[in-house]
């Protein structure tokens, strides 16, 4: 296909001269933050329609929104070229913070084209994705929270817990028990990789239910339960408020093994939830929810969270 007589036609269609910053499954970002918008390397994801899958086959990288996992476009290549082409209809020119994906991503959009702003973008997003303090600024996020009627203060006072930003970048987990991608900090990744193949060579299949999860997406869970009548209450009592979970820091997987229902506590009899209570602190995990626990939160034996701490002392 003739990418550049593709991106000259469409609306908003941007093209790219030089070189872009390439996924790197291995040791690099597979997913790149912006406060609206991510970049996920195109290779792990999945078209939703002939269209998409067309303008995905070649594609490097999928621009998506965050509340919703919309697609907005692809940063496909063409020799030495790369284009921006939208995924459906146009890319307006502030449409929902592509600008500043694009930005991080070491492109900057100008009249008719995006030229790359900077060689070091690799090393520097590679260095984000292993670097647990590299990561987003709040972005307004308790005004959001207030919008909804989550007071963030006393929330995060009564529930002994803290804002949690995002990172800059993410590296690829491999996929869960549902065959999506699974995203989480460089060392988080080697480590749960690391203990899955550990637990598999003793007879102990791991599987993982979900890893890194945005702010947008877990508000967007909290405005559709609104919309569909259920109260705040009720809602806060089975999802944590949007911002505090251990989810959104790239550290935190919630584990389950075949033939076991997902995030249920029979878990706990499981001769996978044993081997990680003996296991799971030599490859830096913590359990994050034990019963009693000080944040008000039901007993979760399928949440665990990579610490550096621990992963550290074991290694000692």
């Amino acid at each position: 296909m003739d990418w550049a007589a593709y991106a000259a036609s469409a609306a908003g269609g941007i093209a790219a001269g030089g070189p872009v910053l390439r996924p790197c499954a291995a040791s690099g970002p597979a997913l790149v933050n912006s406060a609206q918008v991510e970049a996920v390397a195109a290779h792990l994801l999945r078209a939703r329609d002939n269209r998409s899958a067309r303008q995905l086959a070649g594609a490097e990288w999928v621009l998506r929104r965050k509340r919703d996992g919309g697609y907005l476009g692809c940063v496909q290549r063409d020799g030495d070229a790369a284009w921006l082409i939208p995924v459906h209809g146009a890319l307006a020119a502030r449409d929902e913070g592509v600008d500043a994906l694009l930005a991080a991503l070491g492109l900057q959009r100008a009249a008719t084209h995006a030229q790359v702003r900077s060689r070091t973008t690799l090393r520097r997003l590679q260095r984000a994705t292993s670097d647990p303090s590299a990561s987003m600024p709040l972005h307004g996020l308790a005004l959001r929270l207030q919008e909804l009627g989550v007071d963030a203060r006393d929330y995060g006072e009564r529930h002994q817990l803290a804002l949690v930003p995002e990172p800059r970048a993410l590296a690829s987990a491999g996929r869960d028990r549902y065959r999506r991608p699974l995203f989480l900090l460089a060392p988080a990744a080697r480590a749960w990789r690391t203990m899955q193949s550990a637990a598999s060579a003793q007879g102990v299949a791991l599987q993982a239910i979900s890893g890194y999860r945005s702010h947008d997406y877990q508000l967007g869970i909290l405005r559709r339960k609104l919309a569909r009548g259920q109260s705040l209450h009720a809602i806060l009592k089975v999802n944590t408020a949007p911002g505090y979970s251990e989810h959104h820091s790239g550290r935190a997987l919630d584990i389950a093994t075949p033939g076991e229902p997902a995030a249920e506590e029979s878990f706990e009899a499981t001769p996978a939830f044993t081997w990680l209570q003996h296991n799971a602190a030599a490859y830096g995990f913590r359990l994050s929810y034990p019963r009693g626990n000080p944040h008000g939160i039901v007993h979760e034996p399928w949440h665990w969270c990579w610490h550096p701490n621990v992963a550290a002392l074991h290694a000692a």
